[in-house]
């Protein structure tokens, strides 16, 4: 297909960045060459930021970068740059901290416009056309007639962005105790909505480090009413239109308070993680939903975002074509009454029950989004069927409707492969296969961490972030590392290969090398071998994905525990210690921060396997949910610490040990279950 116009884009491999490949505007990836020469041509930045599923950057596209009068302006005055966010966040940090601190919001597309330098001094998500081409011309008049002004101001939000991420030791601070994790909690669960899960808001978002903190507090503190808070959530966002019925799997967040109508973008990160999330609650709940859930996720991720060559793709877009063929968000998705009626015969009625065909599920236009909120006993009873007659119905109708489905135009896909989501999925598979058992889980988990160690990793130990069509380009952050050494360690867990904890442990040896701040012992988000932005920032509080300090923090906990002499528990509290003052106030700022406490503050157990028949006890151990843990094994001996001198030829033993030091020696899983 001929285009009236391309530019320099089209050499990215980014699906959103080749998306702008045939704008009018004269687009540039983010490079240093390119604010060389923007110095030296004395032009603003243009810097425009977004992702392939995200709609409103689709819309500002259509309306402003695709019009060649807006083209025009933002040629002869600016340098544009256009980014994507999912492969470069530690340029999207920086300027969503200066949107934040402009604006007081923040949001996709991101658009800002700087000096030369990249230091920002106007910032806005999306403008419909008249207001972005007024505002850009305000803005060239402001650069060209008063650059004095500009300085000043570029030079006062450069400071701020950098005073903001500030971290310093905090000697002396003591340890938060479990009373005070007590007090932080209850004031958390002021905002917990008991009836229909999640928060007393909407938009709602399933947030899953929230959830599996909660699970873990309440399980270790024995706390029925964090526990059923936990489940309601569960249960209600299974049942929610959030969830796809049809075909598995999670978009990125509902726009109500009941979590019907979602944001119809589907994530890989959200899916990798409640994938973990329901997989520990099915172990410690045996709630059979939680099973389904996780199996049709997993079945969603297998059909959709993987590739041949096992690595996972990033997203489905929130838009897709209609039926006059124009893009429409949640097209793909929902359903007419007629349609269904017409589709499903003499199993309407039971299925319009079940999914809400009625005002409750209703969205908007005569479309429904599938949403249930009445258990399955209850709706057979209504129906006078037994609850397996409805499952086998209920079975066969989503069954049809994926057909059918499957013959409309799917959402977009961003085929880019970024190794911090790799990992999140990665550990949702781990998680799967250790507490479901089914080993089909495994080996995808297997081709996953195979393929990343392959194609991912630097010669020099250190990790790209992103691969696409055969290439690598950008160098790792603090994420990739984190949730990858996160993923092998628990790989090592339910194989025992040696090889993956060896991985887990030289990653972590590099990020010590390249990441860490002696000042604060926290870990900076990007090497001392990337390029120098307007700051080095360290990403501290949990969001949507737990942050790549708390993921680091308990990686090195657990690293501890195996290799005692290293140093890591140490650096570990000290990272716990810099950041525990805020978990009083923001308990779900913090969440998977506060493992650690629950992982200082009560025993924490080393579990040896060893013997003949090491795999079989080691997985039946595994099953349980006991996250205060770390599993080892082997069939005679090995190098680590407690797998030594622990081998006895006639029997497999199991040793309950809490910092080394190990309780006597049991052959049965109910026996060592009962020590811990």
């Amino acid at each position: 297909m001929a285009h009236k116009y391309t530019n320099a884009l089209i050499e990215e491999t980014s699906p959103y960045l080749l998306q702008h490949a045939h704008n009018p505007v004269n687009w540039e990836a983010w490079n240093p060459k390119v604010l060389e020469r923007a110095k030296k041509e004395n032009k603003p930045l243009l810097i425009s930021i977004g992702y392939a599923a995200c709609h409103w950057c689709h819309v500002m596209e259509h309306e402003c970068f695709e019009d060649e009068e807006v083209a025009q302006y933002m040629n002869d005055n600016f340098v544009n740059i256009k980014i994507d966010r999912e492969e470069r966040p530690d340029v999207d940090q920086i300027y969503m901290d200066a949107l934040q601190m402009m604006t007081g919001s923040g949001g996709w597309p991101l658009n800002v416009i700087t000096t030369p330098d990249g230091r920002p001094f106007w910032g806005a998500t999306y403008l419909p056309k008249d207001n972005w081409l007024k505002s850009l011309k305000s803005l060239t008049e402001l650069y060209n007639n008063d650059p004095k002004k500009v300085e000043e101001y570029a030079s006062n939000l450069e400071n701020g962005i950098k005073q903001i991420n500030l971290y310093e030791v905090k000697k002396n601070s003591g340890s938060f105790s479990i009373d005070s994790l007590n007090v932080a909690v209850d004031k958390w669960s002021g905002f917990f909505d008991s009836y229909l899960g999640g928060y007393k808001r909407a938009p709602k978002f399933p947030m899953p480090n929230n959830l599996d903190f909660l699970l873990h507090y309440a399980v270790s503190e024995n706390d029925k009413t964090v526990l059923e808070y936990v489940n309601t959530s569960l249960t209600r966002m299974a049942f929610g239109g959030i969830y796809d019925h049809v075909g598995g799997g999670f978009s990125r967040y509902a726009v109500d308070t009941k979590w019907h109508v979602p944001h119809f973008e589907k994530m890989l990160y959200d899916n990798g993680q409640l994938v973990s999330l329901y997989a520990k609650a099915y172990a410690h709940t045996k709630n059979p939903l939680y099973k389904k859930v996780v199996d049709e996720t997993i079945a969603f991720v297998n059909e959709e975002l993987i590739d041949d060559s096992g690595g996972f793709y990033s997203s489905l877009d929130a838009d897709s074509e209609n039926e006059t063929g124009e893009l429409e968000e949640g097209a793909f998705y929902v359903w007419k009454q007629a349609e269904l009626d017409s589709l499903l015969g003499k199993e309407y009625a039971v299925f319009a029950d079940y999914f809400n065909i009625n005002s409750y599920g209703l969205w908007e236009e005569g479309n429904y989004v599938l949403i249930r909120d009445k258990s399955t006993n209850e709706i057979a009873t209504k129906h006078e069927i037994s609850v397996e007659q409805l499952e086998k119905s209920i079975s066969n109708s989503l069954s049809l409707l994926k057909k059918v489905r499957s013959n409309r135009s799917g959402p977009r896909l961003d085929d880019k492969i970024l190794t911090s989501w790799n990992g999140l999925m990665l550990q949702g598979l781990v998680d799967a296969y250790r507490y479901l058992g089914n080993e089909a889980y495994l080996d995808m988990a297997l081709k996953n961490a195979v393929f990343l160690k392959e194609n991912l990793k630097k010669p020099d130990g250190g990790l790209f972030r992103n691969h696409k069509d055969g290439r690598s380009t950008i160098n790792a952050f603090l994420d990739d590392y984190a949730t990858l050494i996160e993923a092998y360690i628990s790989l090592y867990e339910v194989t025992f290969d040696m090889a993956w904890l060896n991985e887990a442990k030289s990653l972590t040896e590099y990020t010590l090398e390249h990441f860490l701040d002696e000042d604060s012992q926290l870990f900076f988000y990007t090497s001392d071998e990337d390029e120098k932005l307007i700051r080095r920032s360290f990403e501290v509080n949990d969001n949507v994905i737990s942050a790549s300090n708390s993921i680091m923090a308990k990686n090195l906990l657990r690293l501890h525990k195996l290799f005692s002499k290293e140093g890591y528990g140490t650096q570990a509290e000290t990272m716990l210690s810099n950041v525990q003052s805020n978990f009083s106030e923001n308990g779900q700022g913090f969440a998977n921060w506060m493992h650690l406490v629950l992982f200082s503050q009560k025993n924490f157990y080393e579990i040896a396997v060893v013997g003949p028949d090491y795999k079989k006890m080691g997985a039946e151990l595994a099953k349980n949910y006991i996250p205060n843990s770390i599993l080892v094994g082997t069939e005679k001996e090995d190098n680590l610490e407690l797998l030594q001198n622990r081998f006895n030829e006639s029997q497999t033993l199991i040793y309950v040990c809490i910092e080394g030091s190990c309780k006597l020696p049991v052959t049965e899983i109910d026996r060592a279950l009962t020590q811990l």
